[in-house]
């Protein structure tokens, strides 16, 4: 066996010789035909070597070390395929270069110091030679799956060559981990397998002319190698764990051995093939290792942009858009869950949502709320597995185009579904495609939301303005009745007295102008507007005070200056009715309330006051400006001090209360002195 042995290295020497010679003589100058007879030219010496092992019997370490410099000059050789560098000074300057050839030396130099304090033990040797022709086998793939068809063409028999050289090593090395020792009629046989790949080493040297192979690491090449290397770092860990099944195990130390290998390759083949671990090995080496397919950034901005400029019957058709363009589909719909048995269709653009397509959504649904996960039709059809516990009908989903399933929710509430369907096939969705479409449904959700809120505020708004409305047309009503009351309550006393008669006649006069303007205001469904003209205060207030005292306690008014400004007359005199009936209210029979008028330099100061009963400062604060609060029970609507507060304010003046309980109250108004010559627009509310 030693005479085949020696056979075959002194043939694989002579064949790397001529191989040096060819390439001498094609005169080519470029770095990677030099670094190829340089190769070529280490192969050699490492057969060499390796035969005169045999010949003369000196240690197998040497032919180790001289194999170690071969694996390190071919696989120096693929790291030169992807760099720039034309001159061997910039290539020993290269960082990829410097980087491999210091990690080989530190392993070189530490396996082979560790053999010599270990009384030339061979075990660390064989873990580094195992750790050498993974990374070389690494290297190759990356070159190969990542070249064009062009590149692939000239290299093909260069990476067949070198990956049945470094695989066959890689399992002497590790099968020699596992017993302890090298099986001599595989290295025997490695002189033949580098005479066979000699040709292929020559025929992809005369396809590279230029040494313009370049390589780009990508996903996959990355994810594949990766694959690789943990396949390599398994078996590692299995030819440690042989070793020491080996080395415990006595006479059945073989056998177990064997045994062992065997359950280790059914594991790795397992691990392997598994579909789930391939792909979290791939998604964890895209998140991790490389920039991301979509700028979210711009991603973002854009939605925002969408959300702002773009313009639809609705916001639901608006929202169904935005998502259908960023897969491109020509069809979509956004469908609302309003009960655990039924969708509400919102919109859909050239998607007809059938009662059997809802029915069937409805549990798709259920799905996508508890998983918070997309449905891809087309990777279901694939692989149904991969969606636990979901049974999709895909032929139902056919027949309607629809490719993609997007949950929506609100925060944590699951509100409905994006279907995005087309004709053609949608591409399947990888990691950054979901995370993109899930981060776009939620902006979308809280889109949706909001102008949702925003529709029921408007209604509100509008059920409370009505309301308001007939609050004061109410109030304006129950002050007609007042009045009509007090005739009928006095009429049989006052009946023959004249001046009762004409109070009454302008009484009835009042109520039916207060009526009209009521009807008028039911008629056109809102509170009309006041009409402002130049009047006399004290004229109005004199008029209503006449009103007034038809009730007990009498009401005095005084009147300092003329006291006239630019006012909304028949409002004015409603509030000011409103006040004093109040303060006649609050004051017993026997008490007084006096009305008073004062023009002063700016201003005109009006003050209403009684010794009533009074408030207390926590009523006035808290309750007495505001609407629908009221100490009359079902007597009152409690927006009569409300309404004056609000005209008052609404005149530029302001209005003041000052009460003691039990003492009584001064209401103190304040308005802006006007004339008809100082009247600008900007004097009007």
């Amino acid at each position: 066996m030693d005479f085949i042995g020696l056979i075959g290295f002194s043939l694989a020497s002579a064949a790397y010789v001529l191989f040096a010679l060819l390439i001498i003589a094609a005169r080519n100058r470029s770095l990677l035909a030099r670094w190829v007879l340089f190769c070529a030219l280490i192969t050699f010496g490492s057969n060499a070597v390796a035969a005169l092992q045999i010949k003369l019997g000196f240690s197998l370490q040497w032919a180790m070390l001289a194999d170690g410099f071969k694996i390190a000059c071919w696989s120096l050789l693929i790291i030169l395929f992807n760099t720039e560098d034309r001159d061997f000074r910039a290539l020993i300057k290269n960082y990829y270069v410097r980087q491999y050839i210091g990690v080989w030396a530190v392993l070189m130099a530490g396996c082979w110091l560790a053999s010599y304090w270990l009384n030339y033990a061979y075990e660390y040797i064989f873990l580094l030679f195992i750790v050498l022709n993974l990374w070389m086998l690494v290297l190759l793939e990356q070159l190969y799956r990542n070249a064009n068809l062009q590149v692939r063409w000239a290299i093909w028999p260069l990476v067949i060559a070198l990956a049945s050289v470094t695989i066959f090593d890689f399992v002497l090395y590790a099968q020699a981990t596992m017993v302890d020792g090298i099986d001599f009629d595989f290295w025997y046989s490695r002189g033949y397998l580098a005479l066979f790949v000699a040709p292929l080493l020559l025929i992809s040297t005369r396809r590279v002319k230029n040494g313009e192979v370049r390589i780009f690491v990508s996903r996959n090449v990355v994810f594949y190698s990766s694959m690789l290397m943990i396949a390599g770092a398994y078996l590692l860990l299995m030819a440690l764990a042989g070793y020491v099944i080996n080395y415990v195990g006595g006479e059945w130390g073989s056998l177990v051995s064997i045994g062992f290998l065997m359950l280790s390759g059914i594991v790795l083949a397992a691990l392997l093939i598994t579909e789930s671990l391939r792909r979290r090995v791939k998604v964890f080496i895209a998140k991790n290792f490389f920039a991301n397919k979509y700028e979210y950034r711009d991603e973002w901005l854009s939605l925002i942009e969408k959300i702002e400029t773009s313009s639809g019957e609705s916001h639901y058709q608006m929202a169904t858009h935005i998502m259908m363009s960023k897969v491109d589909a020509l069809q979509g719909a956004i469908i609302k869950k309003v009960s655990n048995q039924h969708y509400q269709l919102q919109y859909s653009h050239r998607l007809d949502i059938t009662d059997a397509l809802e029915e069937h959504l409805l549990e798709v649904g259920l799905f996508c709320q508890q998983q918070g996960w997309i449905v891809d039709v087309n990777e279901y059809e694939d692989s149904p597995l991969i969606y636990p516990n979901l049974a999709l009908d895909v032929a139902l989903c056919r027949t309607k185009s629809i490719q993609i399933i997007v949950p929506i929710f609100i925060g944590k509430a699951f509100y409905g579904l994006f279907l995005l369907a087309d004709d053609s096939k949608i591409k399947q969705l990888n990691w950054e495609d979901r995370d993109l479409l899930f981060a776009v449904s939620k902006q979308l959700g809280n889109f949706i939301s909001l102008y949702e809120a925003t529709d029921k505020l408007s209604e509100s708004k509008q059920f409370d303005a009505f309301n308001r409305m007939s609050a004061f047309l109410v109030h304006d009503l129950k002050n007609v009745q007042a009045q009509l009351a007090l005739i009928t309550t006095n009429a049989e006393k006052h009946r023959s007295n004249p001046e009762f008669i004409n109070d009454v006649f302008e009484t009835v006069e009042s109520a039916t102008q207060r009526l009209e303007k009521v009807l008028s205001q039911l008629r056109k469904k809102q509170v009309e507007q006041s009409s402002h003209s130049h009047a006399d205060l004290a004229t109005i207030i004199t008029k209503v005070v006449a009103q007034c005292n038809i009730r007990q306690p009498k009401v005095n008014f005084e009147q300092q200056g003329l006291c006239s400004t630019f006012i909304d007359s028949e409002s004015f005199q409603s509030v000011i009715h409103h006040l004093i009936q109040n303060a006649q209210e609050a004051t017993q029979s026997d008490g007084w309330v006096k009305v008073s008028i004062i023009e002063k330099k700016r201003t005109i100061r009006i003050l209403v006051e009684d010794n009533g009963c009074g408030m207390s400062e926590e009523f006035v604060n808290a309750r007495l400006f505001r609407p629908f609060d009221t100490t009359k029970g079902n007597a009152g609507m409690g927006i009569g001090v409300f309404e004056a507060k609000q005209f008052f304010e609404s005149m530029a003046g302001i209005i003041k209360v000052e009460s003691v309980p039990k003492q009584g109250t001064v209401f103190t108004i304040d308005l802006p002195l006007r004339s008809t010559g100082s009247i600008s627009s900007q004097d009007l509310p």
